[in-house]
């Protein structure tokens, strides 16, 4: 089992950025591909970003791209989100997630065995 308690969500203007913290505990971190979603009201879950478990490969949603960027750090057991230029339409639930997948990556939520409980990020124009 692993236990993932996302921090680091809150109210910002747009333009603006946060970094989201997501602590693991349980199994070996290392070996897990850890990704990021979002979930806003009345939508499906979306893919944000993921990164592999040495941090050499990740992978980022279109929307996403050039603005928010995925990292890690094993000997702490956490994944980062630092998301810059927030727009309006960043606003969700972002919840961190994890799967042993070797060194591969996941982009759809059915592969991924572990979620944490979500944290909002509210972005205001």
């Amino acid at each position: 089992q692993v236990q993932l308690v996302e921090s680091g969500g809150g109210s910002v203007q747009a333009g603006g950025s946060l970094r989201l913290s997501c602590a693991a505990s349980g199994r070996t971190f290392g070996y897990y591909c850890m990704g990021w979603f979002r979930q806003a009201p009345g939508k499906e879950r979306q893919f944000v970003a993921a990164i592999n478990w040495s941090g050499g490969s990740t992978s980022y949603a279109d929307s996403v791209k050039g603005r928010f960027t995925i990292s890690r750090d094993n000997a702490k057991s956490t994944v980062y989100l630092q998301m810059n230029s927030l727009e309006p339409e960043d606003t969700a639930v972002y919840y961190c997630a994890a799967v042993n997948l070797g060194d591969g990556l996941a982009r759809r939520s059915s592969e991924y065995d572990y979620w944490g409980q979500g944290t909002q990020v509210t972005v205001s124009s």
